[in-house]
């Protein structure tokens, strides 16, 4: 993971140079931009590889950032904030956001979500097989991309890696804890609320009635399943 291009988005100068400090250190080449807008033009220049971005920030909100980097770049993407209820995070997750730090936070704390946020896929594409055909769902693992109802759909890598990992596991339910270690990394086990944002997300995208979901169940007090006929 050493070398990952990071933007650090944060109107509080001192911040920027701390983490942009921090990070360099750590071998991470490192940009940052004082608001959304500015955001997004850096995005344009260059590729990157994941973002940290404050939500508190004049002009562009930071969730209104965090939609517009989503919908435009395929990149991890570790919102930090001072609010801890749940409601905001899951308004930073539906937004697009991998992963939600709460400030104030160690920076052991944020250099492990930043490795979750740029590791590698739960399963890797020559352990999976070529293809998985269910139904009016194709999903290619080796090329990641998905087919329902004859449409492709755009997943994000966080929301493929979830459905990878419980497609090649079918007809088993996976404990939430399993679930969130194999696609967020070992340092996560209790972050239930992001499954409910992401298999939502995920239903929205690949079930014919996401309130009857056909292919990702819900295995109650357990986790979830995915169902193969």
């Amino acid at each position: 993971m050493s070398g990952a291009k990071i933007l650090v988005v944060d109107d509080d100068l001192q911040i920027r140079r701390v983490m942009r400090k921090m990070l360099v250190a750590q071998g991470y080449a490192v940009s940052d931009a004082r608001s959304g807008e500015e955001a997004l033009d850096v995005l344009r220049r260059a590729r990157h590889d994941l973002v940290l971005l404050d939500l508190a920030m004049p002009g562009m909100g930071g969730l209104e950032a965090c939609r517009e980097i989503r919908a435009n770049w395929d990149l991890a993407i570790v919102v930090l904030s001072v609010r801890e209820q749940e409601k905001d995070k899951i308004g930073a997750l539906d937004a697009g956001a991998d992963d939600y730090v709460t400030k104030p936070f160690s920076m052991q704390e944020l250099l492990a979500r930043i490795r979750a946020g740029l590791r590698r896929s739960p399963l890797a594409p020559e352990a999976a097989p070529p293809m998985l055909e269910t139904d009016g769902l194709e999903i290619h693992f080796a090329e990641r991309r998905v087919v329902a109802g004859g449409q492709e759909v755009r997943l994000t890598r966080k929301e493929f890696d979830l459905l990878q990992y419980l497609a090649t596991n079918p007809n088993t339910p996976i404990p939430h804890r399993r679930l969130l270690q194999a696609v967020w990394g070992p340092d996560y086990g209790n972050e239930v609320v992001y499954l409910r944002v992401f298999i939502n997300q995920l239903r929205k995208k690949i079930e014919p009635e996401p309130a009857k979901p056909r292919y990702i169940l819900t295995a109650p007090c357990v986790g979830y399943q995915f169902h193969l006929p």
